[in-house]
């Protein structure tokens, strides 16, 4: 590369990289193991924990679950074709005593999504690539918006504030933390 060529990296991807280092910087201060795991791809013919679909065939966010308890879903994380399946997937795993060391959702702040129409549903590509997520204490979604994911209505997740607002002025809905979600959300969509 030479001192003209501009240097090809998006805002948001670097956004990225730098807040996953300073986090993981930060956490290994503070001696917390959680933040050392990372989201994995879950791409190929992988099939949803809670509901069975294959995750890749499927617009809309998607999810992943790393457990406490050694993962009994087979050495890896709990996988979901969307972000009502994680949720409701969570919830059922902490009533039966499990422990969630780390949760990532699609961040729609890191990826170019595709928006397109299925009849007369609004939907949002999927993105299985580890480097889509983000944990979903550092993301925001939307709830009751246009935008439908794999099972329905869906929250729509984002790592930035502008483009939350940016998604809601054109798909309605309300934004929420995403740690603040809980059954009553879910079951209001």
């Amino acid at each position: 590369m030479t001192e003209t060529e501009p240097l090809s990296v998006s805002r948001r991807r670097l956004l990225a990289g730098v807040g996953a280092g300073l986090s993981l910087a930060a956490a290994g201060c503070l001696g917390d193991e959680s933040a050392s795991i990372t989201p994995v791809s879950l791409d190929g013919e992988r099939a949803c924990d809670q509901c069975g679909m294959i995750i890749a065939d499927h617009p809309g966010p998607v999810g992943q679950i790393h457990f406490e308890d050694d993962e009994p879903e087979g050495g890896r994380p709990g996988q979901f074709c969307s972000s009502t399946c994680t949720y409701t997937y969570r919830f059922d795993a902490e009533d039966a005593g499990r422990t969630v060391r780390a949760a990532f959702l699609t961040d729609y702040s890191l990826v170019d999504q595709e928006v397109f129409q299925e009849g007369s549903d609004t939907m949002f590509s999927s993105h299985v690539e580890r480097e889509a997520f983000s944990r979903m204490i550092d993301l925001t979604v939307v709830a009751r918006s246009e935008v439908v994911g794999a099972m329905g209505p869906e929250l729509i997740s984002f790592g930035e504030e502008e483009d939350v607002e940016s998604f809601v002025e054109e798909y309605g809905g309300e934004p929420m933390a995403a740690e603040d979600v809980d059954r009553g959300t879910l079951e209001a969509l």
